[in-house]
């Protein structure tokens, strides 16, 4: 059996930052918009996103966006609406030009916090998956104590993965330096819960950080 390829999973990933328009295409030839500044901020930390980003957009342009030989791919994308006089074509166009110049100039990673909800999920992948998916608001109906929860995690996830989410909190701390920057950020990223009686959201991270670090360690 041929291995299934995924045509434009990074093209997805980039149209995915639109959802801050509300999937309306923002950019000018002279300057990216919300969503792409997103992108970029992130794909500076890893310039190979942005130049399979724009050979994916390549690949779409010349086979064609309405060929019967790509319509499931096409369907997998998220729909940006173009304004009016544009199409999708010329908005895709647009953001290649933009890939385009990052790729030609140096790529410094952006020291800034993250702008927008899907940069903050993008920038602190693993920080989402354990807030979103072991914290989330109902979680009480499948763990007793948030301690159950993180250990729930720190079984089901690899030691790779572990080591990125202590990576992910120490950021993620530095970056909220107010406690309801924090707040909102960590909501973001999928927290549905208050933390313990008594202890406060930065601590409650960085405990869970500890917790974490000691397992790794062990």
């Amino acid at each position: 059996m041929t291995p299934s390829i995924d045509r434009f999973r990074e093209l997805r990933e980039l149209l995915r930052s639109y959802t801050v328009t509300g999937y309306a295409f923002d950019d000018t030839e002279e300057r990216p918009g919300a969503a792409l500044r997103a992108y970029l901020r992130q794909a500076g930390r890893d310039p190979a996103r942005a130049a399979e980003a724009a050979a994916e957009i390549d690949d779409l342009l010349q086979t064609g966006l309405f060929s019967d030989e790509i319509a499931d791919d096409v369907d997998l994308l998220p729909h940006i609406n173009p304004p009016r006089g544009k199409t999708v074509e010329s908005c895709l166009a647009i953001i290649s030009i933009h890939l385009r110049k990052f790729l030609a100039g140096p790529t410094t990673p952006s020291q800034s916090p993250p702008q927008t909800a899907w940069e903050w999920r993008e920038r602190f992948p693993e920080l989402s998956n354990l807030l979103g998916s072991y914290f989330h608001q109902d979680y009480s109906l499948e763990y007793s104590s948030d301690r159950e929860a993180l250990d729930d995690y720190v079984s089901d996830t690899s030691e790779i993965d572990l080591r990125q989410v202590v990576d992910d909190i120490r950021e993620f701390l530095i970056f909220n330096d107010s406690d309801q920057a924090l707040k909102k950020s960590a909501a973001t990223l999928g927290l549905g819960i208050l933390p313990p009686d008594g202890v406060r959201l930065r601590q409650w991270l960085a405990d869970m950080r500890e917790i974490i670090v000691h397992q790794l360690q062990g």
